[in-house]
């Protein structure tokens, strides 16, 4: 049964989204795996059976890759990855904050990408499997206070678009999922 059960690596997973679909795949029969900066929480998250926490930020392009690669050791493939980092304070998007904005567009479009890259040659090599991109319906229009969110995510929006006929010609699926509000501690 171990060998079959599917698997799944989620990054953004100490809370919000991420933490909700980590519960429901592992409540599912899945083995996840959960990463996110937070690894107070993701300790808490991983005492849930078929959850194990593999900490890191999204930001740092090797650790990344190494968390990947640990992730394989523990789980000899993974199926789907649900990549969904981010940060949002709408405070510190009142104005034009350059530093915030490069922060944000930094976790939520090169971090994403960083986690992007990490999977790429093992899901064409495998020549199967399921990329999936958390976006945001904040990516269609500007909105008020979003300044570095709104933009970020509409970077990715076009990005996931854009690899989806890449990664198809190897049978990989790629998938973007864009949420309205929800009540999350990031919103």
């Amino acid at each position: 049964m171990f060998e079959e059960q599917k698997k799944i690596w989620i990054t953004g997973a100490s809370s919000g989204i991420g933490r909700a679909l980590a519960q429901k795949f592992s409540d599912e029969g899945w083995k996840v795996a959960i990463s996110a900066r937070r690894q107070n929480l993701l300790n808490e998250i991983a005492k849930e059976e078929n959850i194990y926490a593999f900490p890191l930020d999204v930001t740092d392009e090797n650790k990344v890759k190494e968390v990947f690669a640990n992730i394989l050791t523990v789980f000899k493939e993974v199926d789907l990855c649900v990549f969904c980092s981010g940060i949002y304070d709408p405070k510190l998007e009142q104005e034009i904050n350059l530093n915030q904005i490069k922060k944000v567009i930094d976790i939520n479009f090169f971090g994403v990408l960083n986690c992007i890259k990490s999977v790429e040659e093992y899901f064409k090599n495998k020549k199967n499997g399921h990329i999936s991109i958390v976006s945001s319906v904040a990516a269609y229009r500007g909105l008020p206070n979003s300044s570095g969110y709104g933009p970020s995510k509409a970077a990715l929006t076009n990005l996931t678009e854009s690899l989806y006929f890449d990664f198809k010609k190897h049978n990989v699926r790629v998938s973007l999922v864009s949420p309205g509000f929800i009540k999350t501690p990031l919103t």
